[in-house]
């Protein structure tokens, strides 16, 4: 698949609740996912299918997701941009709140091998 594919197929599947499908078809086995605020384990990055399942796994089980829409694919060459507007209360606190977030994925071989997400963070 060429990298407009690849976007159309994540925001297909995401859109359907299809996350380890998604995973399996469409991520690099050595995938890097970084985030805008340190994890709980202390790392921006998650690196490896494994690790990725993992903070998805996290954030499951500390958030209770409300809804989510997804804008774009936005292509520019190998990489594309979705724009995210998630509602989701935070389980431990009860605090609900209103997230916008952005994507930057990057394809090689027809496979999501980065992906890098950007948003408001305290620190």
């Amino acid at each position: 698949m060429n990298t407009m594919q690849v976007a159309r197929k994540l925001v297909e599947l995401d859109g359907q609740g299809k996350n380890d499908e998604a995973f399996e078809t469409l991520y690099a086995d050595d995938i890097v996912s970084v985030e805008a605020f340190v994890a709980p384990d202390g790392s921006h990055e998650a690196r490896g299918k494994a690790a990725l399942k993992a903070k998805h796994a996290w954030w499951a089980g500390a958030h209770e997701v409300h809804s989510v829409s997804v804008t774009g694919p936005w292509p520019h060459g190998d990489r594309f941009v979705l724009g995210f507007r998630i509602d989701v209360t935070v389980k431990e606190t009860g605090v609900r709140m209103q997230m916008d977030e952005v994507g930057l994925y990057t394809v090689k071989d027809g496979r999501i091998v980065r992906e890098e997400f950007f948003y408001e963070a305290d620190g």
